[in-house]
């Protein structure tokens, strides 16, 4: 039954339908969310020259005697007219916000109740198609569909809905129900009620909130009074560790009861009956049914009744009895529900944390995360790949939200060698359920390099940094690194040029400074061009001279380029960026060139002679006479004076983890420190945050500028995204913040590695896609 769940392709009226493209009322195929979006079937506005319109009516006069007509100028009646039609429905107007927000799923609920109220077939069909195309694990709004279909009485269109709707939620017992329920109504032919259900359980049978399909199966069963297939059903049931175990164990055991042990066994088990029993028993058995049948009489008189018909006389002497069969009948039972039991105290801990096994835009607390992840290990060691296919397919109804988990299904999937189950996840999370996230595309331009489909991982750079995310740091540097592995160097510097200019663009940019730095170390170390490194610094500088951050970088730059040797250019440096500004060229305010002034000191007093180090000193002494108080001291300890010492502090008190953002309570980390720069995440009801917990969200520029042990390989691979719980970073290093040492991270050049051949499609053992018509 777990292959069979596993392998069975969907079937039915809307076969080749999928997520992104949705069966429009007169049945063309509507456009994905990008062309809808792009429409222009939207409710308009009238345009105010309707009310310049003037008519004109001829009217009988009535004055003279109805023989004459006079001109009546209507202008004042259209004007009202135009001006009514104006003033936005308030249909039209969630329409609007929707279609500037597919995301707001409050809008869409909004819009659907009162979609509803009109009762009109065409907007129905519309409104809830682009609704479950934005949120199709939304089962609930699969059945009220679903019910429309029904109250206009078209079967098809139901049926079609219902299709879509399991091909949407496969793994939602509920909707399972709510079709089989209605199919039984529908339907006259027992066999195909009865495939129907096996369909279903097929896929969520096992699922430990089962209980209300199989319930709805026994009922169909006892319907008909097909004793053997009740019995069936029971025997399926009790070996499976689902929440309602033990009622069926003890409902099953009351129904042996009152049933003969033919009625109860299946036809295997009366086959291996049959071979037990001696051969004069079978025939006596063989003649006991004959004279059941035809109403014969035994020995003694007695009519052989219905209560015998099928029974067996235990041959004296013989072995074989029906007490024996009937006990190994039920042994054999008893033995399956203590394994099920067994396996039900295993995961039972799983199960009841799980508070929310449906999907909702809300966010689930970290406990039910974390059990989440939990829960994924346990079954992952226990290694029954189908189990865990369904769990994780559980998982990602309830969390479909959190990229990290579609990334952990994907890594698993890619770890146990079925490619066609990692592809087909990674492609849902990409282009349905979190297409909107930075994350998953940088995850899935990782995954695909790594499998050789080099433009595919080009592709997944160029829509982060044109489209979905424009500016963003993290993004522009592992695209820059991936044209760089593929011996792609001009390509690489494009990509950091493209970022810089579109920055510039920009009234404020807070990653344009470090784009500049990583563009020089890129061209330094990597490249090897020091030279063009220091022109880019001094571009840098010339656009954003009060830019402390980008002068700690060029001073560094040249502590380690020209170091010792050549302390008169950095000198030049030093003066230049610590002078007082003047009216008519502003400068670092007197804080950030005091700190500049002591990375000077620092690097003198570890490489100067002492004649350069007191003329330093004094120097120092002379343009900061005051500054140096015992608060500004406090300040440089503590690292509370320097830029980027603040943005390790805050990095450090965020949930941030390793090699990949944390979502404790599933929003996007993106957003909060990066809204400004280029990817914004949807505004949504549910999403707003408690201020103080809105200033602590991290900055993702400065996670890339922060200490970098290993450089850019710093970044990490994109199995880093697999972690199974959100780890706090350490935090930072008790030094000053201003210390040219704290620069010296740079990185290794990464040798470009041979391109790996292009994937192929590996069948899973025994088991086919589950949806196979996605895309």
């Amino acid at each position: 039954m777990e292959n069979q769940a596993l392998g069975e392709q969907a079937y039915g009226a809307v076969e080749n339908q999928g997520y992104t493209m949705e069966a429009a009322a007169d049945g063309s195929a509507a456009a994905p969310l990008s062309e809808v979006e792009a429409s222009t079937d939207l409710p308009t506005v009238p345009s105010e020259d309707a009310t310049s319109t003037v008519e004109a009516t001829l009217v009988p006069d009535q004055s003279f005697g109805g023989n004459s007509t006079v001109v009546t100028d209507t202008t004042t009646d259209v004007q009202g007219q135009a001006e009514e039609s104006a003033v936005l429905t308030e249909e039209d107007r969630l329409w609007n916000i929707v279609m500037a927000n597919p995301a707001d799923f409050t809008a869409w609920t909004s819009l659907i109740q009162e979609v509803d109220k009109s009762e009109a077939p065409d907007r129905i069909h519309r409104v809830y198609d682009k609704f479950l195309e934005e949120f199709p694990l939304c089962y609930g709004y699969w059945k009220k569909y679903a019910d429309h279909e029904i109250r206009w009485g078209s079967h098809q269109s139901t049926i079609a809905v219902y299709e879509r709707a399991v091909q949407a939620v496969t793994y939602s017992v509920d909707i399972w129900t709510h079709y089989c329920s209605y199919f039984i109504s529908k339907q006259e032919d027992p066999d195909e009620i009865r495939r129907l259900f096996e369909r279903g359980l097929s896929y969520v049978g096992s699922d430990y909130m089962s209980h209300i399909l199989w319930d709805k199966y026994l009922e169909f069963e006892v319907g008909l009074n097909e004793i053997n297939r009740i019995s069936q059903l029971y025997t399926r049931i009790i070996q499976l560790p689902i929440q309602k175990l033990d009622h069926y164990y003890h409902s099953y055991k009351q129904f042996i009861t009152l049933h003969t042990l033919s009625d109860l066994q299946t036809d295997e088990e009366k086959i291996a009956t049959m071979a037990a029993m001696p051969a004069t028993t079978i025939t006596e058995a063989n003649n006991v049914e004959a004279g059941a049948a035809e109403g014969v009489v035994d020995e003694e008189g007695n009519m052989m009744g219905a209560k015998v018909e099928g029974s067996v006389k235990q041959e004296q002497g013989s072995e074989w009895s029906e007490e024996n069969e009937l006990a190994k009948f039920n042994y054999f039972r008893d033995e399956l529900y203590k394994a099920a039991k067994e396996q039900d105290a295993r995961i039972s801990d799983y199960e009841s944390a799980i508070r929310r096994p449906y999907f909702h835009v809300k966010p689930l607390d970290d406990a039910q995360l974390a059990n989440w992840h939990r829960y994924l290990d346990f079954m992952e060691k226990e290694g029954d790949f189908a189990k865990v296919v369904k769990l994780y397919e559980r998982c990602l109804i309830a969390c479909a939200n959190y990229p990290e988990y579609w990334i952990r299904y994907v890594s698993h999937m890619d770890l146990q060698g079925s490619m066609e189950y990692a592809v087909d996840a990674l492609t849902r999370a990409t282009q349905i359920f979190v297409k909107r996230r930075p994350e998953i595309h940088l995850f899935a331009a990782r995954f695909k390099e790594e499998h050789g489909d080099i433009e595919g991982a080009r592709l997944e750079y160029q829509f982060l940094n044109s489209t979905l995310a424009p500016g963003l740091l993290e993004s522009i540097v592992r695209a820059a690194n991936f044209e760089y592995r593929q011996a792609n160097i001009d390509g690489a510097s494009m990509v950091f040029t493209s970022a810089i200019e579109y920055e510039k663009s920009k009234e404020e940019s807070r990653a344009l400074p470090y784009l500049f730095i990583q563009y020089a170390r890129f061209l330094d170390q990597v490249v090897q061009d020091t030279e063009k490194a220091r022109g880019v610094y001094a571009d840098a500088l010339a656009f954003l001279p009060l830019s402390k951050t980008l002068w700690e970088a060029l001073i560094h730059f040249e502590t380690y380029r020209s170091g010792p040797k050549d302390l008169e250019r950095l000198e030049s440096l030093i003066e230049e960026a610590t002078s007082a500004p003047k009216p008519d060229v502003p400068g670092l305010s007197a804080v950030d060139r005091e700190e500049i002034s002591n990375i000077y000191l620092e690097f003198v007093d570890l490489f100067g002679d002492l004649e350069r180090l007191k003329k330093a000193e004094a120097r120092h002494r002379h343009l900061f006479p005051l500054r140096k108080t015992l608060e500004s001291r406090k300040r440089s300890s503590d690292g509370s004076g320097s830029d980027r010492a603040k943005m390790l502090k805050v990095s450090a008190s965020s949930p941030a983890q390793a090699g990949g953002p944390a979502y404790a309570n599933g929003q996007s980390q993106w957003g909060a420190g990066y809204g400004q720069q280029g990817y914004v995440q949807p505004s949504q009801a549910w999403q707003q945050q408690p201020a103080q917990q809105a200033q602590a969200q991290p900055q993702q520029w400065n996670a890339a500028y922060g200490p970098q042990p290993a450089g850019y390989n710093a970044y990490g691979t994109y199995g880093a995204y697999g972690a199974t719980q959100p780890q706090a970073l350490p935090p930072p290093q008790q030094q000053p913040a201003a210390a040219y040492g704290s620069y010296a991270q740079g990185y290794t050049p990464q040798p470009a590695y041979p391109q790996q051949p292009a994937y192929t499609q590996q069948q899973a053992p025994a088991q086919q896609a589950y949806y196979p018509a996605y895309y």
